[in-house]
């Protein structure tokens, strides 16, 4: 007697062969959480360190940037939402287990922080706009109590830039079925790229010449560290089972090679650092063209890492999967 067994699970067409749900816009949230974050820490240490005369641009202009900032990211999270008017439920509850819901009240704390910690350096920062304000009822005493309570503020905004930062990594790396997202490695990276792209931001953006070669120069070690942590990753998954290896097989030799080593690594990392060294070795050289490269690398690490997570799997959908199988059913 033959018996033949007919096994089929599902179609579905952003999940079989393989996983297609988040695309660009979840890649630009990933990248501007993580930008906000490096904001938020130098914009605060400034300040700690008492820098604010030295470091003018990080002083006063940075901070209007990060509540800006993430909200063009939180704009394109909310655009990959399949139920939009439904976001509000993230606020009607805390879930301990869930990282998405975590990262919703973290976001939500980002944004009083941000906007204290402009208020406490409006007056020194903008003293024009500041007098004129302070007309209107109460924004003097608002002005008052922020700078009062500064340092506060300051020391409030590391920790939560370091857990905004590192959020946007835990987002993919509790996904234990995506091995080469299921990783801790993945946090750092993610936090040290976001405190990487900030620097840049600041090295293209400020007027004053040694404020943007002290950002470049701190640039360069934050990348070093950058690289070690790719390299962890990579032994990670080459010491890993068969699913990571299949996994680190999608940037070794896969269809993910020239996107993770030459536009990320390549272009994205090791280009940048030589051009930081050359500058501090000759002076002024491609200013501009280290921190562009050094952010475009920053969107790039988020943009391959979500798509190669979503191409891996613990399962082979190429041999359990085949629509041919449904069409006889039918």
């Amino acid at each position: 007697m033959i018996e033949e067994v007919l096994v089929t699970a599902r179609y579905n067409a952003k999940i079989d062969p393989s996983l297609e749900i988040w695309s660009w816009e979840v890649a630009v949230y990933l990248f501007l959480g993580g930008l906000t974050a490096g904001i938020m820490i130098f914009s605060a240490a400034v300040h700690l360190l008492k820098k604010q005369q030295r470091l003018q641009f990080a002083a006063c202009q940075l901070p209007l940037w990060a509540p800006i900032v993430l909200s063009v990211g939180m704009t394109t999270l909310f655009l990959d939402l399949e139920h939009k008017l439904y976001v509000f439920r993230f606020y009607t509850t805390l879930q301990y287990t869930s990282p998405m819901s975590w990262g919703s009240w973290i976001l939500m704390l980002v944004y009083p922080i941000c906007i204290l910690l402009i208020l406490a350096t409006f007056r020194t920062c903008y003293p024009s706009i500041a007098a004129r304000l302070e007309q209107l009822p109460m924004v003097t005493m608002v002005f008052d109590q922020a700078q009062k309570h500064m340092r506060t503020i300051a020391f409030m905004s590391v920790p939560t830039g370091i857990a905004l930062g590192i959020y946007t990594g835990i987002l993919l790396s509790t996904f234990s079925a995506r091995p080469i997202w299921n990783t801790t490695i993945l946090c750092a990276l993610f936090l040290v790229s976001g405190i990487s792209s900030a620097a840049a931001l600041i090295a293209i953006s400020s007027k004053h010449i040694h404020e943007r070669h002290l950002f470049s120069r701190l640039d360069a070690g934050i990348i070093t560290v950058e690289l070690l942590l790719i390299g962890i990753l990579i032994i990670g998954l080459s010491t890993g089972g068969r699913v990571q290896l299949d996994a680190l097989q999608l940037i070794m030799g896969g269809e993910y090679t020239v996107a993770f080593w030459g536009f990320f690594v390549f272009m994205g990392l090791i280009v940048p650092l030589m051009l930081e060294f050359w500058q501090m070795r000759y002076g002024r050289v491609l200013v501009l063209l280290a921190p562009m490269l050094v952010m475009t690398g920053g969107y790039m690490l988020r943009h391959v890492t979500l798509e190669i997570g979503q191409a891996s799997s613990w399962h082979s959908y190429g041999i359990q999967f085949d629509p041919a199988v449904l069409e006889r059913l039918q």
